[in-house]
């Protein structure tokens, strides 16, 4: 597992060992003899499942892909987690991916547990029918593990409803008579899947910044103005003013959440910047980010990034470097892209004072450490971008009862479920010196070892 999630893990439980809400039934060393099987459960996953993937190329060439379904915890219910096609797929990423999948169902009260899969390939150089192909192989070699009550993926990095789709389609094949609507989520809501479950993740993203910068300071403003935290002040900084955001990654959570903020009207914000894997795009007075979405919908995700391009798209922008996005000197800076974007070595260059993660873990572990210390106020990727499984979860109960709820209920019951958790570690982490990561993960792994030892787990 990445350091990262095994030392946060690790500080949580030593954190919690002093905390008289914490198993009180465990005393002296039968709580040390917990703590130190705690650790052992959570840094581990319970199973790595990897295989090779035999495709026949349409030039005839035979290929051998490398890829992963990684089970880490299943305390709470089924396994859950994405299935991402990405050139940087390996064993490692994919165990840690999991590792969060289990907290984030935790923190947010889900009932699975945490699971995660990836194929190494760049999705872009393979024709539909090898990704077609990429698909149905993936289901037959892991069908066993595979199915509603097992382990449900869902889409990621490179994959998308149609993906899903394919590989329900294979999984009825394989188990033919038996449930499956609920073997995948992110479905099309032809094939069962659910409203609002395409935008649930960037929808979600934005909400937990208009929810601290709106709901939650108006109803805690004399709470936070008591506050003697750097973070506080920030927050309380943007209250009632324009502010400023940059948005780097403008795919399906990216676009998403540029479009909530462009049209909220909670908060007086503007984008000012957004990026994808080609550009940075700037204008200090706003983008047109309906347009853009236009574009980028017209061309394969990109956005405009030639001047020529930006004309045609109707978009008043400065072109600069991809990496640019990060850099600038906005109030927000949401990060929607990859993994370890902001690193030891450039995190001396962020500006911003409130990050959002809507990508996983978008900082590494010692940039995260600087941030704090400079004050910065993190919404990490835990909190932010659950939204996804959250929906997730809604299709699956949809498609065991065959009743679907509409698109505002969808988002009313995603809004309503993120409100919750956050009114649980806000108030942590406003009156405390730890960073709203580990608040987070304080409370998601108290919720899982509480179940733990309530099942018999630490004997």
């Amino acid at each position: 597992m990445a350091k990262q999630t095994t030392d946060i893990i690790e500080k949580s439980l030593h954190n919690l060992l002093n905390d008289p809400n914490f198993l009180p039934e465990l005393k002296d060393d039968a709580r040390d003899k917990a703590i130190h099987s705690l650790i052992t459960i959570l840094s581990t996953p319970n199973h790595i499942h990897k295989s090779y993937l035999r495709i026949a190329r349409e030039n005839g060439v035979i290929e051998r892909i490398p890829a992963f379904r990684m089970q880490h915890n299943d305390t709470l219910g089924p396994y859950k987690g994405g299935i991402r096609f990405h050139e940087s797929v390996n064993e490692a990423e994919v165990i840690n991916l999991a590792a969060l999948m289990t907290l984030k169902n935790a923190l947010h009260e889900v009932p699975f547990g945490g699971g995660k899969g990836g194929v190494a390939i760049n999705p872009r150089e393979y024709s539909t029918k090898e990704l077609y192909q990429i698909c149905t192989k993936y289901v037959q070699y892991f069908n066993e593990i595979l199915g509603p009550d097992k382990d449900i993926p869902a889409p990621d990095v490179g994959t998308s409803a149609r993906e899903m789709d394919w590989m329900m389609s294979e999984y009825k094949s394989i188990h033919y008579g038996k449930p499956y609507l609920g073997s995948f989520t992110g479905k099309s809501v032809l094939n069962g899947g659910s409203l609002g479950r395409k935008e649930a993740t960037g929808k979600g993203v934005y909400f937990t910044l208009r929810y601290l910068l709106h709901d939650y300071l108006q109803e805690n403003h004399q709470q936070l103005a008591q506050s003697q935290t750097q973070q506080a002040a920030v927050a309380l900084g943007c209250q009632n003013r324009p502010i400023t955001l940059a948005v780097q990654g403008f795919g399906n959570v990216g676009s998403v959440t540029a479009t909530e903020a462009y049209h909220c009207q909670y908060i007086n914000n503007t984008i000012v910047a957004v990026s994808d894997r080609n550009v940075t795009l700037y204008n200090p007075d706003g983008l047109d980010v309906p347009a853009l979405a236009k574009y980028a919908a017209a061309n394969r995700g990109d956005l405009p990034f030639t001047k020529e391009q930006n004309v045609e798209a109707g978009i008043r922008a400065e072109i600069l470097d991809r990496e640019a996005v990060l850099y600038l000197d906005v109030d927000v800076l949401i990060l929607a892209a990859l993994e370890d974007q902001i690193r030891v070595d450039n995190v001396e260059r962020v500006k911003s004072p409130i990050i959002v993660e809507g990508a996983n873990a978008p900082i590494a572990g010692e940039a995260d450490d600087t941030l704090a210390a400079k004050g910065t106020l993190v919404i990490p990727d835990i909190l932010a971008n659950a939204g996804g499984v959250i929906v997730s979860y809604f299709e699956w109960l949809q498609g065991r009862e065959t009743q679907y709820y509409s698109e505002s209920e969808v988002f009313e019951q995603l809004h309503c479920k993120m409100g919750k958790t956050m009114n649980k570690v806000y108030p942590l982490y406003f009156s405390s010196n730890k960073s709203l990561r580990q608040a987070c993960f304080d409370h998601a792994i108290m919720r899982i070892s509480t179940i733990l030892y309530a099942q018999g787990k630490l004997f």
